[in-house]
């Protein structure tokens, strides 16, 4: 195996698919839960969507980290660094699998104590939540804690597993690890269907979760465990885990911290805004950050499936296919959020009033807010993630600040203004604007000229066969 990160149009092109299937699953889905679920377990249903949402903070920022170290070791690298990276000369050098099999005994050292403080926390505190959550539930109770067992369970083994995630993204194994989403997802779609219409209501769902997570992680360690490679791990001795650990780290938390200030602000936000505003308005405003979400994912696809390339091209010098793939990316994410963005503003309404939704959306003003909001995160997070390729994790405080920030505004807005809900959209906006700093940085680093951007805007490819 040589140290070559091959990642070409059908990457991309499964990647989208896989996206699309995640949206897509979620609209077909939601009609079966809404008609067959009684309103209460709708709630419970609502109340375990969020705590998975909330167990993955526990990866705490590592999985991105091992994959970018992965993505080093498989380029060439002899020594993994806490900050910065070694630049490697020879581009057909062998991989160092001492240093390989020591990253995954690192990566099964961190994840299953990662996975037993999950189990632990959601078995002791998460079933005493859910016992007084039920204390009005009129349905089965045994049926929700069967329910409950099952998520508790296959949840901590997903977060265990997750390392295999980290391994194929690091690989450039794109293409192949979106197929297996794909495959698990639409064997959750088919599986939550038929046990809903069965009556098996929240059972239906984590079963069919379940079932889904066990064929993906098999799938997935068939493509990373293949017999050439265990060979080759078999043969060597491991490097100590636990120095790569102390390693890996310091960025992980780094990274953990940003992430868990921007889910901290996002649910925050929603959770105090349904003191100040009405449940409605605050329907409305649920909705609209939905599909903007979903704006935002598509719009940043190209971006993402590219990364691990970009690892490898940091680590190699070339300072010139980096800067391709920022001009490239954010010329694509542009246009999609202006495509997409002009079609959800002037014809939002008439797509839900299509599938008879009760809920109706916030005003033009409001989604053109949140859309230029999002548009600029989205921005940031491509020249944030550039940055990370360097193995650096400078914008912490900025990130802790902008989080600060705009609660502080929100507050303000909502106490002292007649914005309505519009003071927790225009909260962000304002806040996120120091965020600049990185897209200048970036654009600095990689000395992008008017030219740069001209060139790319006439050359530009989404499906080319390279970045």
């Amino acid at each position: 195996m040589n140290n070559t990160i091959d990642i070409g149009r059908k990457d991309v092109l499964w990647n989208y698919a896989a996206t699309f299937l995640q949206i897509g699953a979620g609209v077909i889905l939601l009609p079966f839960i809404l008609r067959m679920f009684p309103q209460e377990t709708v709630a419970v249903w609502t109340i375990f969507t969020t705590i998975i949402a909330i167990a993955g903070l526990l990866d705490f920022g590592f999985n991105p980290s091992f994959a970018r170290n992965v993505s080093y070791v498989v380029s060439g690298v002899k020594e993994l660094k806490t900050t910065g990276y070694n630049i490697v000369e020879n581009h057909n050098g062998e991989i160092d699998y001492s240093l390989f099999k020591g990253l995954i005994n690192a990566m099964r050292w961190f994840y299953a104590r990662a996975a037993t403080l999950l189990f632990i926390l959601l078995a002791t505190a998460g079933t005493y939540y859910m016992y007084a959550v039920l204390k009005t539930y009129s349905g089965s109770h045994t049926e929700v804690y069967i329910a409950w067992a099952l998520l508790v369970a296959i949840n901590s083994y997903s977060l265990y597993t997750s390392y295999y995630d980290s391994l194929m993204q690091g690989k450039g194994l794109i293409k192949r690890s979106k197929q297996i989403h794909i495959a698990g997802q639409s064997v959750y779609l088919i599986a939550t269907v038929a046990l809903i219409l069965l009556r098996f209501n929240l059972i239906a769902i984590v079963s069919a979760q379940a079932l889904s997570i066990i064929i993906r992680r098999i799938l997935a360690y068939r493509t990373v465990y293949t017999a050439a490679f265990n060979r080759r791990l078999h043969s060597v001795k491991a490097h100590p885990a636990k120095d790569i650990i102390r390693v890996v780290y310091p960025n992980a938390m780094k990274l953990g911290l940003n992430n868990f200030a921007g889910f901290f602000v996002q649910r925050s936000l929603a959770l105090i805004g349904a003191l100040f505003f009405s449940l409605n308005e605050m329907a409305s405003y649920g909705i609209t950050m939905q599909i903007t979400g979903v704006i935002s994912s598509i719009a940043t696809v190209y971006f993402f499936t590219y990364l691990p390339k970009v690892a490898q091209q940091r680590i190699q010098n070339d300072d010139t296919g980096i800067k391709r793939h920022y001009l490239k990316s954010s010329l694509l994410m542009l246009s999609t959020f202006f495509a997409l963005g002009l079609f959800f503003v002037f014809e939002g309404e008439w797509a839900l009033h299509l599938i008879k939704s009760q809920t109706p959306l916030l005003s033009k003003s409001c989604i053109v807010i949140i859309l230029v909001t999002a548009l600029h995160d989205a921005h940031v997070s491509i020249a944030a993630n550039t940055v990370l390729t360097k193995n650096e994790i400078p914008y912490l405080n900025t990130s802790l600040f902008t989080a600060a920030f705009t609660l502080i505004l929100f507050f303000i807005f909502a106490s002292f203004t007649h914005w309505g809900v519009a003071s927790i959209i225009i909260a962000p906006l304002v806040a996120t604007l120091f965020h600049w700093y990185w897209m200048l940085g970036v654009v600095k680093e990689l000395k992008i000229r008017k030219g740069d951007v001209y060139y790319t805007f006439q050359n530009i490819k989404i499906f080319s066969k390279h970045i």
